[in-house]
């Protein structure tokens, strides 16, 4: 939730966080900065669907966006939408686009999805009056592309409502607790019957996407105060029964519509799940996962950790969502990520041969071949020569010599997908 007096107002709120997944080991998160383009250019293409890709987009506020007090444009951005693409990456291959925009009230998101449902480019008030993310021009102007996006969705996430309710948090200073009351009735009202229409104007869109509704948590702790805590926690209730409404009568038209339970997980963790800097709240990363892992749950029904994740082991490598397990562990060398060649293609099912003579390897799969020379610094993939920072290598494992090849350039040149997550420190490669 956002405050614009304190954050937005200082223009320090820039750009949506999507994470930007490096094919070597040592890759990171992108900033607010990287990420303003990158929503813009997926937004104006049309998706080229290879094999079993799954698309996902995100809409909504700041929570969307992964935003955390204090960040700046240089900032690298890791919050619930990245873990969720980390989670896809568990099941296909997979595309993601983040529009979070900062300071969003429900609302605004109704009147952008309207101007997004008419696809044309509107003016920023359009969406919301005096909105101060500075990147609202380009999903202003964005919009013939951004519907191109939704409508090819096979998931919609949305994140919407902290806007609304910072809005009762700062009356509810100055208010008695009769116009407290009636301005929470009001709230509501006026928000559940946004979140009916975004819910009609997402199927219209869209009507075959499975559509997944975050309801809104309430963030202030009870060490502010019980009685303002009891009146946000009846809110928060409200909320999520408003929530549960709209996707029940949606569902009972046989839309794929759900309702992603965040707001009880954080009851009672407001401070271990929260930044209160300022008056300025937002998840910080232990909400952030909170809220990921109730969206990864409604898609998929359950969320995912690796062993190098629990720091059991240094790198992980997932091959069409089953984690390699293997004595010989991937090496690092020049930020390159090497693994056993044999334990490569055992896992993707491909096939290979060594000619001792040359000291050469030939990786084959449906159709592609990979020569992978030991010591030299290309390899060639479908006849075309690739350099490589570091050669395969021959490295002795007990009695036996194993061959190390390059992970991310075979991978790629079979035509495979290959990501990988610094924060997890893993490797996810889809077939």
């Amino acid at each position: 939730m956002k405050k614009k007096s304190k954050v937005h107002s200082k223009g320090r709120m820039l750009l949506t966080g999507m994470l930007s997944l490096a094919l070597l080991a040592g890759g990171g998160t992108a900033s607010f900065a990287e990420t303003a383009a990158n929503a813009a250019e997926a937004g104006s293409q049309t998706t080229i669907r290879q094999g079993s890709l799954q698309t996902i987009v995100a809409v909504g506020d700041s929570i969307t966006a992964g935003y955390e007090p204090g960040m700046t444009e240089g900032s690298a951005v890791y919050g619930y939408v990245d873990r969720i693409k980390e989670q896809a990456l568990f099941h296909n291959r997979t595309e993601v686009t983040n529009y979070g925009i900062l300071g969003l009230t429900s609302t605004g998101l109704l009147n952008y999805l309207k101007a997004i449902q008419e696809g044309s480019a509107v003016t920023a008030d359009t969406i919301q009056p005096g909105i101060s993310d500075p990147r609202i021009s380009v999903f202003a102007s964005g919009i013939p592309g951004t519907k191109t996006k939704l409508a090819q969705a096979d998931t919609i996430l949305i994140t919407i409502g902290g806007n609304d309710v910072s809005q009762l948090i700062e009356q509810s200073k100055s208010l008695s607790a009769e116009q407290l009351e009636t301005t929470a009735n009001e709230l509501l009202t006026v928000y559940k019957t946004n979140i009916q229409e975004i819910l009609s104007v997402l199927t219209v869109i869209n009507p075959d996407a499975q559509i997944i509704l975050a309801d809104q948590y309430q963030p202030v702790p009870k060490i502010a105060g019980e009685s303002q805590y009891v009146m946000l926690s009846e809110v928060a209730a409200g909320f999520t029964q408003a929530v549960d409404e709209a996707v029940a009568a949606l569902a009972q038209e046989g839309k794929s519509v759900k309702a992603a339970h965040v707001a009880e997980r954080f009851v009672g963790k407001e401070l271990s799940y929260t930044h209160i800097f300022n008056e300025d709240v937002h998840p910080n990363q232990s909400g952030y996962e909170t809220i990921a892992k109730v969206m990864a749950e409604s898609i998929w029904g359950y969320y995912r950790i690796t062993e190098a994740q629990k720091g059991k082991t240094e790198l992980s490598v997932v091959v069409s969502g089953a984690e390699l397990q293997t004595p010989y562990k991937p090496i690092v060398k020049n930020g390159q990520t090497f693994i056993v060649l044999r334990d490569i293609t055992d896992a993707i099912g491909g096939t290979s041969k060594w000619d001792s003579k040359s000291s050469t390897a030939t990786v084959s799969y449906n159709g592609s071949e990979v020569v992978i020379p030991i010591g030299a610094k290309t390899v060639t993939a479908n006849g075309i020569s690739l350099e490589t920072a570091s050669p395969a290598f021959l490295q002795k494992a007990g009695t036996e010599q194993k061959t190390y090849v390059p992970l991310a350039l075979l991978v790629k040149g079979l035509g495979l997908d290959v990501q990988y997550s610094s924060k997890m420190k893993t490797v996810f490669i889809n077939l």
